[in-house]
């Protein structure tokens, strides 16, 4: 990046309300409280968002004094390349990063895909999230969605097989995908997997806790296995070989765009498939993640769709599509 004109970093907190409440294995919450990151540098503007996630021991003002504590360094010249090392993979390196991909694709007069080496990216269809509740309550939230074509269901605890049924007599149709996070135990998980191939579900996300997964290479494999919270930037894939099928790739936990990209092609290299991911944000922390997504098996990405109401110029969403950005949001 030119680096002649100094670069100012403006950071802050947003809260964006959810419609409804979103609920997994670890609680639930109404509203998304993110971090923006603007580089500014005089002429143009890069912007980036990130979730900081209390999983992974973070917090907003952890984040924010993260960011902040890197404004003199930017400011003398510190680039993308610079931050990978100045930060660990998270969220403030995420919303940094992402931040300067934009702020460089502006500069330059070109799109971010270009500077990525990257195709136009091209609409995509996202899974979308029926949380975790009641069955009863979960079966309205998919016989409302049921026109869609992929379903993700939140589960992880007690009666999920209840949970699941519900799910699959209201929406009939829909390809579903489970996310577990976590919340499953050695003495159930066979049985689950079991439950959900029945169901005629395709992927089941993290079924148990980063640490206790080594018996999945064990187990039998009814349905594909794909790594998220055992997953972070490429250093984490050595440990997954035998025990998952796919590996679900955040921005938030790589630590931006430019980690991200590198994952994705280490774990197909490895011969694992891609699934791209996100927490509940606005879509300028879905921009990014469009560039991974293209050629992803599955892409969940709707976090927009879960809010009340999403920024200006936020993405086009025609049902479960997602259309590429626009400039005016990031890239």
């Amino acid at each position: 990046m030119n680096n002649a004109r100094r670069i100012k970093v403006n950071a802050f907190r947003e809260n964006w309300p959810i419609t409804g409440d979103f609920a997994i294995s670890r609680g639930s919450k109404t509203q998304a409280e993110v971090v923006v990151v603007e580089l500014e540098d005089g002429e143009w503007r890069g912007r980036g968002e990130c979730v900081p996630y209390a999983r992974y021991g973070e917090t907003v003002d952890g984040t924010l004094a993260a960011i902040r504590h890197l404004g003199e360094a930017i400011a003398a010249g510190m680039d993308r390349h610079g931050l990978q090392s100045a930060l660990p993979a998270g969220a403030a390196r995420n919303a940094l990063d992402c931040a300067f991909w934009d702020l460089e694709a502006k500069r330059g007069g070109m799109p971010a895909h270009t500077l990525a080496g990257l195709p136009p990216p091209a609409p995509l269809t996202t899974a979308y999230t029926i949380s975790l509740g009641a069955p009863r309550a979960m079966a309205e939230a998919a016989r409302a969605a049921r026109g869609r074509p992929l379903l993700k269901v939140k589960l992880g605890s007690e009666d999920d097989a209840a949970r699941l049924a519900a799910v699959r007599e209201a929406a009939p149709h829909a390809e579903l995908i489970v996310d577990a996070n976590e919340g499953w135990r050695e003495d159930n998980v066979a049985r689950n997997l079991a439950v959900c191939a029945a169901a005629g579900v395709t992927l089941v996300e993290q079924p148990l806790p980063t640490g206790s997964d080594a018996i999945l290479a064990d187990l039998p494999r009814p349905l594909a296995i794909c790594a998220d919270e055992s997953v972070h930037g490429t250093a984490s894939l050595a440990a997954l070989a035998g025990r998952y099928d796919m590996v679900n790739i955040k921005l938030d936990k790589a630590g931006g765009l430019t980690e991200a990209l590198a994952l994705a092609q280490a774990a197909r290299g490895m011969g694992l498939g891609i699934m791209i991911g996100s927490m509940v944000a606005t879509s300028l922390a879905m921009a990014p993640a469009m560039l991974v997504a293209q050629g992803a098996h599955v892409v969940d990405l709707d976090g927009p769709l879960l809010l009340a109401r999403d920024r200006p110029h936020g993405l086009r969403y025609d049902g479960s599509t997602i259309y590429p950005p626009d400039p005016a949001l990031w890239g």
